[in-house]
């Protein structure tokens, strides 16, 4: 085995005991675990909604603990000013001029915890870090770490004190998780092995940020095939021409879809992707861009999963 093959095989080793590590805290979500390693490792941002308790800020510290990276947390309030995100600029008399203070948005592991509760206003703040991993104050453009990475927890919008979050800001995270209830075993596993934030906190990296830039890069170099490219775009023709459906899945959804299918056959120790993998990530990387029209009697993720059962691959 030369050089590079052996590096490349530590590498994927790295990886996969990081995923074996968020699975040891994060009981019976597996499914759900490797879907936020496959954000990661796509590029995107992730969003996770569910009822409070079920384990979202959970799985956004231990992956904040296992990658190794610069981690900053934001709970979003309704008194939340988008400054208190981006920071500001503070007049300094020694040098005479406004010297820029960066706020918690300057990291690299983002966890934005029940982002919904905050005003529009500040859940727009996060919209150019989100899509051009930059910010601006007062006229300047300041750049943000890589790599930069998003963790957005949510409540669902019929609990009191939460804002629903802006169509524009919901098309920046790379896919929607819900986590739901554990299942018995998994449950009686958690119950008797004590504080979960305990667990997190004796957490050690397996990776670090450069191992994940290499990650990213060669995820980006799995194969994608003409047929599995003509699969993704039958996907998205068929949102548009779906007459339950407003508003359609557009060209970056299909980028989107096309990332995270090869982080997931990635994830499955494959260079190339697989229809299976595009069927993998679709549903959450569709159901919150999906906008129902009105007279719909389906919600948007079971209006994604009939998507996903009526068009065939070709």
């Amino acid at each position: 085995m030369n050089d590079q093959a052996n590096a490349d095989t530590q590498l994927h080793a790295s990886l996969a005991r990081a995923v074996a590590q968020v699975n040891s805290v994060v009981l019976g979500k597996r499914r759900e675990v490797k879907l936020a390693f496959t954000c990661l490792l796509a590029g995107g941002h992730l969003l996770i909604e569910d009822m409070p308790g079920v384990g979202k800020t959970t799985l956004a510290h231990a992956m904040a603990a296992t990658l190794g990276l610069g981690f900053q947390r934001i709970q979003f309030t309704a008194d939340l000013l988008p400054g208190d995100i981006i920071g500001v600029g503070i007049f300094e008399r020694e040098s005479n001029r406004f010297q820029f203070h960066p706020g918690p948005l300057f990291t690299q592991l983002l966890l934005a915890d029940e982002i919904n509760r905050a005003m529009p206003r500040t859940q727009s703040a996060l919209l150019e870090a989100m899509a051009e991993e930059q910010a601006t104050v007062d006229g300047v453009t300041h750049k943000l770490d890589v790599p930069f990475f998003v963790i957005a927890t949510q409540n669902p919008l019929d609990m009191a004190g939460t804002w629903p979050l802006p169509d524009s800001q919901l098309d920046r995270f790379m896919l929607r998780l819900s986590l739901g209830y554990p299942d018995r075993e998994a449950e009686r596993a958690m119950l008797g092995s004590g504080d979960r934030r305990e667990l997190v906190a004796s957490l050690k990296p397996c990776l670090s940020a450069a191992q994940i830039l290499q990650l990213r890069e060669a995820c980006r170099r799995i194969v994608t095939s003409p047929a599995l490219i003509e699969y993704v775009q039958a996907l998205l023709a068929a949102s548009r021409a779906d007459a339950d459906i407003a508003v359609g899945l557009s060209p970056r959804a299909g980028l989107a879809l096309l990332a995270a299918a090869r982080a997931h056959a990635m994830l499955e120790g494959r260079d190339h992707s697989l229809p299976e993998d595009v069927q993998a990530v679709f549903v959450q990387v569709a159901e919150h861009r999906l906008v129902a029209a009105a007279s719909a009697r389906l919600d948007r993720p079971r209006l994604a999963q009939r998507l996903l059962a009526t068009t065939a691959v070709r």
